[in-house]
């Protein structure tokens, strides 16, 4: 059975820090989502600041039946520490062309998921190639709801987000043919 807290990620990248790491006190888990893409760091990082613009996974669940956009936002690039990114995080620190790192502020959000922070870090591979790694550290709560969130949301997310990344990385790979 495929373990739905670790998707695409390599051992190095399981081991690395993360800006995201010091964000959440307390017992956290830790989720990783990764995928290759055939694209420069910059071209992708530039993607990863649509997420200021829109989630880029199912637009009828995340996005409030709006289709995301498939063409560069102007000024998305342009970040500041508290912006609202996914609509429900908030950017808490950046670094241009190497990460986006955000917590889950809305309230609503966190009563429905949890507590997360996320770094998305992009780092240049092989041959041209760019590493798009996501990671997560998750607190759900205790007791019955708690609980549920522990089964359920690792298996939600890795849904949500490997269809992020996918979407991601088609508009990057695109965007260095055109």
């Amino acid at each position: 059975m495929q373990n739905p807290r670790v998707w695409g990620a390599r051992p190095e990248e399981l081991a690395a820090d993360y800006p995201c790491d010091g964000l959440l006190a307390g017992p956290v888990e830790e989720w990783f989502r990764a995928v290759t893409v055939r694209a420069d760091p910059d071209t992708v990082f530039r993607w990863l600041c649509q997420l200021k613009v829109a989630p880029y996974s199912y637009d009828g669940l995340d996005n409030f039946g709006r289709r995301s956009p498939r063409e560069l936002t102007p000024g998305a690039d342009s970040l500041e520490c508290g912006q609202r990114v996914m609509t429900i995080f908030e950017l808490t620190c950046f670094e241009p062309g190497r990460h986006l790192t955000m917590v889950m502020e809305t309230p609503w959000a966190r009563r429905l998921f949890g507590d997360y922070a996320l770094s998305y870090t992009v780092s240049g591979d092989a041959a041209g190639h760019t590493r798009l790694v996501v990671k997560m550290r998750v607190r759900h709560g205790t007791g019955l709801i708690g609980s549920i969130r522990d089964r359920t949301m690792p298996w939600g997310d890795l849904l949500m987000m490997s269809r992020q990344l996918h979407t991601l990385r088609e508009l990057a790979e695109q965007a260095v043919r055109q």
